[in-house]
């Protein structure tokens, strides 16, 4: 026979953004349960509003598998005495089971036997189980939590109720004195409790009563409804898909209308237009066929189309008071100049222990023209980066970035264009705060990536310097983020560029930091803290953990060189003669294990003392690769180079012993292999391939 088991959990509304994850988290957890308990199932239902998380589990069995037990007990030889009575290692072991002793079983194992039970165990019935999903529901974690009442007890917004119904019968449980019963609630406004008969009347139920449970169907309904809007009035809706789906999480039973405003408020940019309205009032902003916006936007109600034209009057001058205000301040900041803006910066603190913003913004300056020169950037370009690096920040003392927080770099770029500076430079404005997220969009311009590259760098530079070091979770200054994003702007443009020695750079120049000494102290933090984006950013590339371990050692710190090294490995991974190409390289890695290369970098090789053929055609080898390496700079020439001396390095192992007695051999073999230990190193650790 089918059964269906719902598990509903009401609460005040929740937050949009947490519905989604809440709603997985829990039926994942309930998957979790239901397997452990050992009940069978078909499919488990999700359903979700602001007010309510809860899962139909379809087809559940009405009971455990029953199963068969067969347990190893004591050997024969001591399972009774000399006069054939059961022995108390036999009697313990039957009740332990609970058997009787004549009803166990005997089984050779390896030649000796033992004594063996085998049993039937029954299943429990689902209903007598079911009861301790209290625990999942009391186990769902949350970002932000909180108390109500006199409850020590935390959770994302008060509970208010529980439905617990396995067909038609109650599966009883309490919760802070809320005992699970059949009573759900239909829409805030519209409906009221819900009686259920029995759990599949879950959905139609609340259906009647202006709940659409299912959040695909109510995004559904919005989407039909916007395109039927639009159809009728032949004009264009933007779909946002994070609106949607936040559209979707803040109302149960959606209506569509459209709204409109007055036409001088299309002064305004377009980008503040759709701030106001998307972002401020999730609204979904219209434009012509030609992509242009309309003075129109189309919002979604909680309820039905009662009283509708009141909601969109009421709509309409909630959003005219913000464009007021978003007109008023546009006009308002274009009677200041950019360089009066700017000015204002030394007024503006970057933070308590690291000066202002306009004394941030040109050492960043100096950094981005710094990495303008190691890049060989046009004179155009460069212009470009000069001015707008001098003015980037400017934004952030407008009105309307101080109203609209979101918009600083847009806001920049707009009213530097207004101002006459050139579309590439004004571009970089915004593009500085780019990627906005750690996968987020890359700038696209030569010169907004330098810029923000320089000032993400400066930024963690800074914070390093004053011991503001990132830690577990705590990272109250993005530094993680920001350092991401340099590392993939880097690799997106395949700058090749050491961070290490720009670094070296920063500390022997001049107003490149603001607190060298400081900066010294915490290197090491540094070097180990950029490493692990590139090893998180390889890792989103989803290339295997081993290979990102190899190149984790390459010392030199260049984002580039080592996703490329990082990607050449793992190209070549499956190539028939990688493992023996791995195998004879990390040979030559690991003669090093007890010697320190350095003793013998800047030694030459004696060919005076070579005693065999192979010793010449290594030293050959290596330095013509090396002379390719240092003119090219190819990894991929390079790792071709060490494939194709294979036969070479495996010649030189078997006629040359490298640790011999006399000091003057072995010294110049090892310089001959600290040339090829120097090549090889530019793809890291390979003794951390696993092969």
């Amino acid at each position: 026979m089918s059964h269906n088991y719902l598990i509903e959990v009401g609460l005040e509304e929740m937050p949009a953004n947490v519905i989604d994850d809440s709603i997985q988290q829990f039926r994942v957890k309930t998957a979790s349960f239901l397997k452990d308990n050992k009940i069978n199932y078909d499919e488990i239902q999700e359903f979700s509003t602001p007010r309510r998380l809860a899962l139909l589990i379809k087809n559940i069995a009405e009971k455990q598998d029953d199963i068969k037990v067969e347990a190893k007990g004591p050997a024969i030889k001591i399972a009774k005495d000399q006069d054939g009575n059961w022995s108390k290692a036999a009697l313990g072991f039957a009740k332990k089971n609970g058997v009787e002793p004549d009803d166990l079983t005997t089984t050779t194992v390896k030649n000796v036997e033992y004594l063996f039970v085998k049993k039937d165990i029954p299943g429990k019935p689902t209903k007598e189980l079911l009861p301790e999903i209290k625990e999942v529901i009391e186990s769902l974690t949350f970002k932000t939590r909180m108390r109500w009442a006199n409850h020590s007890f935390e959770y994302i917004r008060p509970l208010h109720w529980f439905v617990s119904l396995l067909d038609q019968e109650i599966v009883p449980f309490e919760i802070l004195g809320i005992k699970a019963g059949r009573t759900t609630r239909g829409h805030r406004f519209l409906g009221q409790e819900i009686e259920l008969s029995q759990a599949s009347d879950y959905e139609e139920s609340l259906t009647k009563d202006h709940v659409i449970a299912d959040p695909k169907k109510r995004e559904k309904m919005i989407l039909d409804q916007i395109n039927e809007i639009s159809s009728e009035n032949h004009f264009n809706v933007e779909i946002d898909r994070s609106l949607l789906n936040e559209v979707v999480n803040i109302v149960e039973y959606p209506t569509a209308f459209m709204g409109g405003f007055d036409q001088k408020y299309l002064e305004i940019p377009d980008a503040v237009l759709i701030t106001s309205m998307k972002d401020n009032q999730r609204y979904f902003y219209i434009t012509d066929s030609n992509g242009n916006l309309l003075p129109k936007f189309i919002s979604v109600r909680n309820g039905n189309k009662d009283h509708l034209e009141n909601v969109i009057k009421g709509n309409e001058k909630v959003l005219t008071a913000r464009l007021e205000d978003a007109l008023f301040f546009y006009r308002e900041d274009q009677k200041h100049s950019i360089k009066e803006y700017v000015e204002r910066l030394k007024h503006v603190n970057f933070h308590d222990e690291l000066g202002n913003i306009y004394d941030k913004m040109a050492r960043s300056k100096k950094i981005a023209l710094l990495l303008a020169d190691k890049l060989g950037i046009s004179a155009a370009d460069r212009a470009d980066l000069e001015q707008a690096g001098s003015i980037y920040d400017f934004d952030l003392v407008t009105q309307m970035v101080g109203e609209f927080a979101e918009l600083q770099g847009v806001m920049g770029e707009i009213y530097a264009k207004l101002e006459g500076v050139n579309d590439n430079a004004a571009g970089a404005i915004f593009e500085h705060y780019l990627p906005l997220s750690a996968n987020g969009e890359l700038p696209k311009t030569v010169v907004g990536s330098i810029l923000s590259a320089a000032d993400k760098i400066d930024t963690l530079l800074s914070f390093f310097s004053i011991g503001k070091i990132p830690s577990g979770s705590n990272d109250p200054y993005a530094l993680r983020r920001q350092t991401m994003g340099i590392v993939r702007i880097m690799m997106q443009n395949h700058w090749d560029i050491s961070l290490s020695k720009l670094l070296n750079e920063l500390f022997e120049g001049n107003g490149f930091l603001i607190d060298p000494a400081g900066l010294k102290n915490n290197q090491k933090e540094l070097d180990s803290f950029i490493r692990d984006r590139i090893d998180q950013n390889l890792a989103d590339q989803k290339i295997p953990n081993d290979l990102i371990q190899t190149v984790h050692k390459i010392k030199d710190l260049n984002p580039t060189k080592i996703e490329e090294a990082c990607l050449i490995l793992n190209n070549h991974h499956g190539d028939a003669d990688f493992v023996e190409m791995i195998q004879n390289l990390a040979r030559v890695q690991r003669l090093f294990k007890k010697e320190n290369p350095k003793d013998f970098e800047g030694k030459v090789v004696k060919q005076d003392l070579f005693e065999n053929d192979s010793e010449k055609s290594l030293n050959e080898k290596v330095e013509s690769i090396t002379t390719s390496w240092n003119q090219e700079r190819d990894l991929s020439k390079l790792y071709q180079n060490l494939e194709n001396m294979i036969p070479v390095i495996k010649d030189y192992f078997e006629q040359t012993m490298i640790n011999v007695d006399d000091q003057n051999l072995r010294e110049n073999r090892y310089v001959q292999m600290t040339s090829l230990l120097n090549l090889i190193n530019y793809f890291g650790d390979l003794t951390q391939i696993v092969i």
